[in-house]
Formats: structure tokens, C-alpha cells, sequence
């Protein structure tokens, strides 16, 4: 699968692919606060809000 997603390409460029083996906690939730800083970087086509997400890199920290 990954082999397969690194010959996909937009506007030219391939993606850059990585296996994450890392386990996480599960029950770990976001605080309100947190959550509305993720979903401010998220634009969501309006004909397929749910599948068609664009997420815009988050600003570096200063």
C-alpha cells in the first residue's frame, strides 16, 4: 500500500509517504479549545463535506 501511494501524484508532485508504527492511547480527546485550532485549518468542499477535506499546514511556532 505504501509502494502504491508514493506513484500518486497532484499538480506533478508525489507525496511524501511514511509508516508511522507508533501505538497511541486510546481515549485521548482534544480540548475544546484544541480541537476549534484543528477545524480552523480545515476547508471542506461544500458538495462532499465529509470525504473532501483540504488541511492547511499549521503557522510554525515564532
Amino acid at each position: 500500500m505504501l509502494e502504491w501511494a508514493k506513484t500518486m501524484t497532484w499538480k506533478g508532485l508525489h507525496p511524501v509517504v511514511n509508516l508511522s508504527r507508533e501505538v497511541y492511547a486510546k481515549g485521548v480527546t482534544l480540548t475544546n479549545k484544541a480541537r476549534r485550532e484543528v477545524e480552523a485549518r480545515l476547508l471542506r468542499n461544500p458538495d462532499l463535506p465529509k470525504w473532501d477535506i483540504l488541511i492547511r499546514p499549521a503557522c510554525a511556532p515564532a
